[in-house]
């Protein structure tokens, strides 16, 4: 293919007729030898005349280049012409395609597709076998096969939750013998990828495909100071750009919403960006997860789980704490650990449930009131957490002596190993090691941790199973019960270091943090996860999308430790995993994750993934050398002077189909103005109709005509337009040869102005036909029916001549048709026309009709229901039934003749009268 530019040319050869476009030009423009001029005395008479229609003696210039052009673009189009096309190197052998499939790649996997699948087909056109491999699964063997066979499958492959491994093992699954490889990579540097490339790169020829835009990763949130912290990393560094991070969660309904934005700006060359944001503990406790707006990637989000979730947790003791005694107060070391990791709460117990805490910490409190037990109870066994500390008060009371109290664990000794001089030990006693039942079950006891005082518990039988951490002699030092959905657990020493030095050590907090007391630090190391199988409950894909885990097996704590530090993999993807009383999330990208971006050795060519797609331009040459050749046929007919014609014949035609597209029952002056309306009265012979008010009547009468007109262009050589409606008040009348005024009850009289101009129709040669619809109950004359008495209110204003039933000679029964009867949807009405005058009256000045209108009778009057016979629809079928059977379809026949009788009567005057004086005629010529 040859390029120019970003354009190539699928038949480069076809280009060597561009040079004959100068050739081209010249014999457009060549014009006949100059003629021999000779003076002529006669064209002296022409001087002074204009010629309105002038033409050129020669080709104009900008004519000319117009047909230079659309030549052209023929030839560039048969020439193939393809914009940004794809250079396709030569290669043979077998040729290997490595992705990485990682979750970097999901950003933009289409377009990866697109090209495995390029090469793929280009492969199976040269002949080459192929082998593809995804780098983030397991290695496994290599087998080159045919294009063919790896078609369907490069079709269903899908990037990973994680990101490419074990690059070692791909090295060794590789097979001998020489093959090329085209790499498309994820622009990440990972762990052992130069031994891959190495062993690559010794078989064969190595192309690199990556996108050069910016992977965007997402590290996990955390807290600080009150808010949440989060942070993303791009590869590589750019220039300053601004994205959203987006805290998501349910609503109290359940409905996965929005609950917070940030925008994280990384300035010019800056590799990470961090910001807070403040929300309320209500929210910030629902957060599940957090997506950096538009990266479509696993990296691009962080699963938020239990280390987020700040607890309220209340301390209640009795008394007040002295200041000059901080540190033998019995909450100080509580709100020492606990204060960093949850929102405190301090007062008294009743106020305090009114927050609704999660925990509430009783130190040394021996009993409460019965309204504040009431209520503590309920709020137990509603899922709340109730920690007691022992000490002097409660050891000085009788509470849970003989009866076990619902808000202990256990029954407490009197006596024994209890402050107040029932027990002192001569050495204090270390912790034994937390058995595998017990919540605290991997933590390992520091030896310097030792008890010197404690309240004893009872030895019920239950007493061994409520034990969850004990002295190395095997005096309970913990015991827990279930209330309800809730919990009761009692540490049986003070909560300060007055009975031993546990709230001195680290292993204080340990403890607080697997009771679910507190928050859990933001990336929980092996010590905080060991002892315990974390189960997944929800899992990522490529695309951040989360999904139900399944059958996924657990995984114990060392090992999950382990690959949160290092990230997920094949056997552990990223999601959440559920302990025993805490979640933990896995996430692709961890809090210490550090982006680098891949650097290739000079030898390997690297290519663009994102480079724009081939496109073929053949038919838009095409199309423009078609538009130019049309332009070059208009500006020819206007040099010869014949396009101000097209364009008058064009606009008369446009103004006829918008005739014949106007709906039926379009009133007058429905359109938009009166010379629209005489356009379309005088464009053609339209028949019309007086319009009553009724819509009804007016529809009937308009589908009567319309199915008139359709008969008349069916059998005679008249071709009506679209009938319409006037209305006698406003319209012009004199554009209508006939008129068809359909009688209805209560008609009003019409005005002097309309009386005027329906006169001044009569005598100018129009018809009017007046149709009372009547004839089934009436006989016309009496004027007994509402419709006849009606005609008699119309016609007193009209100057009508003298009329009679039509006699049978008359020529409206053989204008067309030879008819007998006239009849309509009834038949059998008498119908009346004008006069015949006699010989004195045709010498007397009053009857001027036959003389003014070529022998036409100016009015019709009959009852038969004339429209409703002829009615029909736009595609021609009849709209009221006629008669009965065949009778009533001849009924309907002998309607239509009279029809077109009646129009071929108006439009052709006194013809059919005269061809009775023909054999006269004849006579006397032949003398």
């Amino acid at each position: 293919m040859f390029t120019l530019g970003p354009l190539g040319f699928a038949a480069p050869w076809l280009l060597v007729a561009l040079v004959a476009l100068p050739i081209l030009w010249l014999l457009l423009r060549a014009v006949p030898p100059a003629p021999i001029r000779r003076r002529f005395p006669g064209v002296a008479l022409l001087l002074g005349l204009k010629d309105e229609e002038a033409e050129t003696d020669k080709t104009p210039w900008w004519l000319l280049l117009l047909r230079t052009i659309a030549v052209g673009a023929l030839i560039l189009g048969f020439a193939g012409p393809v914009l940004n096309p794809e250079e396709r190197t030569a290669g043979s052998g077998p040729l290997l395609i490595a992705v990485d499939g990682g979750w970097a790649d999901a950003r933009d996997w289409p377009e990866r597709q697109a090209k495995v699948e390029a090469l793929i087909a280009e492969a199976g056109v040269r002949g080459r076998t192929v082998a593809l491999i995804r780098l983030s699964d397991p290695p496994d063997r290599v087998a080159f096969q045919t294009a063919e066979a790896w078609a369907g499958r490069a079709a269903g492959l899908q990037p990973q939750a994680w990101a490419p491994g074990d690059f070692a093992g791909w090295a060794d699954a590789l097979p001998d013998g020489a093959f090329e490889t085209v790499w498309l990579s994820d622009g990440l540097a990972h762990d052992g990828r130069d031994q891959l490339l190495s062993a690559l790169r010794s078989r064969g020829e190595v192309r690199v495909v990556e996108n050069v835009r910016p992977v965007l990763a997402l590290h996990p949130a955390g807290y600080a100071e009150g808010k949440v912290t989060v942070a993303a990393s791009r590869v590589p560094a750019g220039a300053a750009v601004s994205v959203d991070v987006i805290a998501q969660g349910p609503d109290p309904s359940g409905v996965e919403r929005d609950l917070g934005r940030v925008t994280l700006t990384f300035d010019a060359g800056a590799e990470r960006a961090e910001a807070a944001i403040d929300l309320p503990p209500e929210l910030r406790n629902r957060i599940t997860r957090f997506v950096l707006e538009g990266a479509r990637t696993a990296g691009a989000v962080s699963l938020a789980d239990d280390s987020l979730k700040r607890r309220k947790i209340a301390l209640i003791r009795m008394g007040a704490d002295q200041e000059t005694l901080q540190l033998l107060s019995p909450l100080h070391y509580l709100r020492q650990a606990l204060a960093p990791t949850a929102d405190l709460i301090e007062g008294n117990l009743t106020d305090t449930l009114m927050a609704n805490p999660d925990v509430v910490i009783l130190a040394d409190v021996a009993d409460v009131s019965a309204s504040e037990r009431a209520a503590l109870t309920e709020w137990l066994e509603k899922g709340g957490l109730l920690l007691r500390f022992a000490g002097p008060v409660l050891a000085a009371s009788d509470v849970s002596r003989l009866e076990e109290d619902p808000l202990l664990p256990v029954r407490l000794r009197e006596g024994g190993r209890t402050v107040g001089g029932a027990m002192s030990w001569g050495e204090p006693k270390a912790l034994a090691p937390f058995p595998e039942g017990s919540p605290f079950f991997g933590l390992v006891p520091p030896a310097d941790v030792v008890v010197r005082q404690q309240v004893l518990a009872q030895p019920d039988p239950d007493l061994a199973e409520r034990t969850i951490a004990a002295l190395d002699d095997g005096t309970p030092l913990m015991t827990r019960k279930a209330v309800g959905a809730g919990q009761v657990v009692l540490v049986h020493v003070t909560a300060n270091a007055e009975w031993s030095s546990l709230p001195l050590s680290g292993l204080f907090v340990q403890m607080l943090e697997r009771l679910a007391v507190s928050t859990r630090p933001a990336t929980p190391g092996a010590t905080d996860l060991a002892g315990q199988t974390w189960v997944p409950e929800v899992v990522l894909d490529a695309y951040g999308q989360t999904s139900d885990a399944g059958e996924l097996p657990g995984v114990d704590g060392e090992t999950l430790a382990r690959t949160i530090a290092q990230g997920p993999t094949a056997s552990i993807p990223p999601g959440l995993y559920a302990g025993a009383d805490r979640r933990v999330a896995l996430n692709v990208i961890g809090a210490g994750t550090e982006l680098k971006p891949a650097v290739w050795p000079s030898g390997v060519p690297v290519d663009r993934l994102e480079t724009n797609a081939a496109r073929p331009l053949k038919g838009e040459f095409l199309t423009l050398a078609t538009g130019l050749l049309l332009l070059d046929v208009l500006a020819a007919l206007w040099l010869a002077g014949r396009l101000r014609g097209l364009l008058r014949g064009a606009a008369t035609g446009v103004v006829l189909v918008l005739m014949a597209a106007t709906p039926r029952g379009a009133e007058a002056q429905d359109a938009t103005g009166a010379d629209d309306f005489a356009i379309r009265a005088t464009s053609s012979v339209v028949l019309a109709h007086v319009l009553t008010g009724d819509p009804k009547v007016d529809d009937m009468a308009q589908a009567g005509l319309l199915g008139l007109s359709d008969k008349l262009w069916q059998r005679t050589s008249i071709e009506p337009a679209m009938p319409m409606g006037v209305d006698i008040e406003k319209d012009e009348l004199a554009f209508f040869p006939f008129l068809y005024w359909p009688v209805v009850a209560g008609a009003a009289q019409p005005s002097d102005a309309a009386y005027a101009k329906l006169n001044q129709y009569l005598r100018t040669g129009g018809m009017i036909l007046f149709d009372t619809r009547d004839a089934d109950v009436a006989g016309f004359g009496g004027g007994t029916t509402p419709e006849g008495q009606a005609l008699q209110v119309i016609a007193s204003g009209l100057d009508i001549p003298p009329l009679e039933p039509m006699p049978p000679d008359h020529v409206l029964t053989r204008t067309f048709y030879l008819l007998q009867d006239f009849p309509g949807r009834h038949q059998g009405g008498q119908v009346w026309v004008e006069a015949s005058p006699d010989a004195e009256a045709q010498a007397a000045e009053g009857m001027p009709f036959r003389n003014l209108n070529d022998g036409v009778t100016p009015v019709v009057i009959g009852g038969n229901d004339w429209a409703s016979a002829w009615a029909t629809d736009d595609i021609g079928v009849p709209l009221v039934q006629v008669g009965r059977g065949y009778a009533g379809e001849q009924q309907r026949e002998i309607a239509y003749r009279f029809g077109i009788n009646l129009i071929m009567h108006v439009l052709t005057g006194n013809y059919k009268s005269d061809q009775v004086h023909v054999p006269a005629l004849l006579e006397r010529l032949g003398q």
